[in-house]
């Protein structure tokens, strides 16, 4: 099979090693693409985040995956931490953009989660309403 972008053994391990961690609060693990190495790296985890400092914390001007461990409160008072893919794709050159979306499904293959979120218009897409929305649905 081929593939536009590689997924280094080293970034297979971190989300492996993020998937089972325990995590307090919400924890995020940012990935980007090198455009002229052709493969993902990781940008950087955060620990107990909150999706509005996410949002802060991902650029305005290029794509990126987040898998996110999210605090979900159900509707009966139970609490889960799902794990969601975060498509963050706002208006940037659109090679970049190609790019990024060419790469996704393998992305997500080798993350195996299969609730994603994709977000294109920065941080009023990413909110715990419409994660909730989502999740919950």
């Amino acid at each position: 099979m081929s593939h536009t972008v590689d997924i280094p053994q080293e970034l297979k391990d971190s989300i492996r090693k993020f998937r089972f961690a325990r995590h307090k609060g919400n924890a995020a693990l940012v990935v980007k693409i090198n455009k002229q190495k052709l493969i993902m790296e990781e940008v950087e985890t955060f620990n107990n985040i909150t999706l509005e400092e996410l949002a802060d914390e991902l650029p305005e001007a290029s794509p990126r995956y987040v898998v996110l461990s999210y605090n979900l409160e159900h509707k009966d008072g139970r609490t889960s931490s799902p794990l969601v893919i975060i498509n963050w794709a706002p208006s940037c050159e659109t090679s970049l953009l190609t790019l990024h979306a060419s790469a996704f499904l393998d992305f997500q293959s080798t993350v195996d989660v299969g609730k994603c979120l994709e977000v294109r218009d920065g941080a009023e897409g990413l909110t715990k309403d419409i994660l909730d929305a989502k999740l919950l649905s």
